[in-house]
C-alpha cells in the first residue's frame, strides 16, 4: 500500500503537516492539492492545537506545480486547477491557528506561494525561493499577490518578471523569510518557534492572527486573486504554455511562434 501523500503528527499543542511526495519534490498536482487541503482543514478544526508547522519530506519544500499535468490544459481545465490551488491557500489563510512554513529546500512557484500564505517562514540555509512561472509561459497568479505586502512591489515585480531564484539569506534580507536555520534544521527550528508560540494564550494568538491578516488582506487582495485566476485561464488560449512547458521538460529552449 502506498504511503499517504500528506502526513500529520502531533506534539502537544503543535501539529506538523508534511507533504510526503519526496520522489516528486512534492510538486503540486491535483491530488496533492486535494489531500493537503483536507489535512489542513482537519487540523484547523482541532481545538487542541494552537500552531501548525507545514513542511515537505525529502530535499524540497515544494518545487513548484506539476508541469506535466499542466502542459495540456484547456483554458477551462486551467481555471479549475488554479481555483483548487487557491482553495488550498485559502484554507491555510482561514485557519485560526498560527501556521509556520519549515522550508527545507526549493520553494518555487506554487511552493513559494505556499510559504507566503503561512504566517511565518523558517528556511534552511540551502532553501531557495522563486516565482519561475513566466519561464514556462504562464503568469504568477493567485496568492503571488501576497508578495507585495511581504517584500514590497519593486522586489515582487522583479521576482515574477525574471523568474530568478533567490537564496534563503536573500529572501530573509527581502523580508520574506523570518528565520534562517542550518541546512537540515528547518523543521527543528520551526518546531522550537511553534512550541514557544503554543505556550501562549490560544485565544490571544487567534485574535492577533485575525488582526495581522486585516492589516494587509482586504477586498483589493481578493480582487487581485480573482483577476489572477482569470489571467491564468487566459494564458492557455494560446500555444505558449504548452511550448514553454514542453521545452522545460525536454531541457531545451522554447520556440515561440
Amino acid at each position: 500500500m502506498n504511503e499517504a501523500s500528506v502526513l500529520f503528527q502531533r506534539s502537544g499543542r503543535v501539529g506538523v503537516v508534511t507533504l510526503n511526495q519526496p520522489a516528486r519534490l512534492n510538486l503540486m498536482g491535483s491530488q496533492l492539492i486535494h489531500d493537503a487541503a483536507l489535512m489542513l482543514a482537519e487540523a484547523g478544526v482541532d481545538d487542541s492545537l494552537s500552531v501548525v508547522v507545514l513542511t515537505g519530506a525529502g530535499r524540497a519544500f515544494v518545487a513548484g506545480a506539476d508541469v506535466r499535468e499542466m502542459r495540456d490544459f484547456t483554458p477551462e481545465e486551467a481555471r479549475v486547477f488554479i481555483t483548487h490551488l487557491h482553495g488550498l491557500f485559502a484554507t491555510i489563510r482561514g485557519l485560526d491557528k498560527i501556521v509556520i512554513a519549515a522550508v527545507n529546500g526549493p520553494a518555487l512557484g506554487a511552493g513559494c506561494e505556499l510559504a507566503a500564505v503561512c504566517d511565518l517562514r523558517v528556511a534552511a540555509e540551502n532553501a531557495t525561493f522563486g516565482m519561475p512561472e513566466v519561464r514556462v509561459g504562464i503568469p504568477s497568479v493567485i496568492e503571488a499577490a501576497l508578495l507585495v505586502p511581504l517584500i514590497g512591489l519593486s522586489r515582487a515585480a522583479e521576482w515574477v518578471y525574471t523568474g530568478e531564484v533567490v537564496t534563503a539569506s536573500e529572501a530573509k534580507a527581502a523580508g520574506f523569510v523570518n528565520r534562517v536555520a542550518p541546512t537540515g534544521a528547518a523543521l527543528e527550528v520551526a518546531l522550537a518557534l511553534a512550541q514557544q508560540l503554543a505556550s501562549y494564550s490560544r485565544e490571544a494568538l487567534r485574535l492577533q492572527k485575525a488582526l495581522v491578516r486585516r492589516w494587509y488582506f482586504d477586498d483589493s487582495m481578493d480582487r487581485a486573486i480573482k483577476l489572477g485566476i482569470d489571467s491564468f485561464a487566459a494564458a492557455y488560449r494560446g500555444p505558449d504554455p504548452r511550448e514553454a512547458m514542453s521545452a522545460f521538460l525536454e531541457k531545451r529552449e522554447p520556440r515561440f511562434q
